[in-house]
């Protein structure tokens, strides 16, 4: 992972012990409770690696369900924030995994609410910079740092290239595109990380495609 500065070493401005454990788990949360578009009223979080070992210490369930409740790294209210999603009525629990995993800053959250739910798994790679891994059981490469389209559409022919042309006839610059899918022929997610906001109009486009399910996006 290359930094662009030094600023990216230091990590962000926190509040807690650590950029990796604390700051990066925090965005970890925000961007599952961006991607779910609201306050959930449950949240299931395993922790893998050193976060299972040291979560409790380190502060790392504190800060995943500050994100999950809307909050930045510096914010105040972090170190209260289990304390805060009980009085809010957010049913929060905890796991440490034995499974070994790929990063060794991994959590996976499941959070949802009476209308949906939604699965994400995250990792802390340092600095308090992050990447989500998996989105309902698509692999995907997603910073959390930059504007995103997460579009999940049916896997056809010329899908692809019809929502490149649509970024580009609103000059929308794609700085990492992914596509997964789980099987050929059915559904597929795209997730495009672009340099440019993301606007209402460019959305509905989007959506009016051929084969296109659902478009979500996720602004830094």
């Amino acid at each position: 992972m290359k930094y662009k500065s030094v600023f990216d070493i230091i990590g962000p401005v926190m509040v807690g012990p650590s950029s990796s454990h604390t700051a990066g788990a925090v965005r970890i949360g925000l961007v599952a409770r961006k991607l779910f578009g609201r306050k959930p009223t449950w949240a299931r979080i395993s922790f893998y690696g050193s976060f299972a070992e040291t979560y409790r210490g380190h502060g790392t369930d504190v800060a995943i369900v500050a994100g999950l409740l809307g909050f930045d790294t510096f914010d105040e209210r972090l170190p209260n924030a289990l304390e805060i999603a009980r009085a809010e009525g957010v049913d929060v629990s905890f796991s440490a995994e034995e499974a070994i995993p790929h990063h060794p800053n991994t959590a996976r959250l499941r959070i949802g609410d009476d209308e949906g739910e939604l699965e994400l798994v995250g990792i802390s790679i340092g600095g308090g910079k992050i990447e989500i891994v998996e989105l309902n059981g698509f692999a995907l490469k997603l910073s959390g740092h930059h504007p995103a389209l997460l579009i999940m559409h049916n896997d056809r022919y010329g899908t692809i290239g019809a929502v490149a042309s649509v970024l580009a006839k609103w000059k929308i610059n794609i700085g990492h595109m992914e596509v997964s899918r789980k099987e050929k022929g059915k559904e597929a997610l795209m997730a495009i990380e672009v340099d440019q906001p993301l606007t209402d109009d460019l959305i509905q486009e989007l959506e009016q495609l051929p084969n296109i399910i659902q478009v979500a996006k996720l602004v830094d």
